[in-house]
């Protein structure tokens, strides 16, 4: 678990993408929620990032999902704004809008307000889609809300890493 916001094993992890996505020029695009532009921040930290990162939405509320991520308003009333659908469908129309490789998306609750019974504080869902599918990953993070938003984009990088 990350202590604090930026480390030297969170560059090392960000320099490796870096490298593989210019090596192998692959583009990326990013549609977030809960971690608020972190990943977006954390994937831009690099210098010549413009190579392969494209896009980033920060898609706070439902609205945003559904006008700009074009996220279906019934997935959103069926399934909830945090949701295997919603983070599927985040990164594969980030991935489409944008016209890159990768999409990436993070939805969840990062607390400590918005918990239900079912969907506690530090669940999160991370999707990455790709040409030949998407990859959804459920996660329930502990800790505060900072520690979550880190929990949450550096497993989201270690799912762009393992795809390439």
């Amino acid at each position: 678990m990350l202590s604090g916001y930026y480390n030297d094993a969170m560059a090392r992890l960000e320099d490796t993408i870096a490298k593989f996505l210019t090596r192998k020029e692959k583009t990326v695009a990013v549609a977030e929620s809960c971690t608020g532009g972190l990943l977006s921040h954390r994937l831009t930290n690099i210098p010549g990032s413009s190579k392969y990162f494209k896009l980033g939405v920060i898609g706070y509320s439902n609205e945003s999902k559904i006008a700009i991520l074009k996220v279906s308003r019934k997935d959103l009333n069926d399934s909830g704004a945090v949701s295997q659908s919603v983070a599927i469908a985040m990164a594969k129309n980030i991935r489409r809008i944008a016209h890159t490789d990768f999409g990436l998306s993070i939805t969840g609750i990062a607390g400590p307000s918005g918990a239900t019974v079912k969907k506690p504080v530090g669940l999160v869902f991370i999707c990455l889609a790709k040409k030949n599918g998407a990859f959804c990953h459920k996660f329930i993070f502990k800790g505060k809300r900072p520690s979550i938003k880190n929990q949450s984009a550096d497993a989201a990088l270690k799912i762009l890493k393992q795809h390439l």
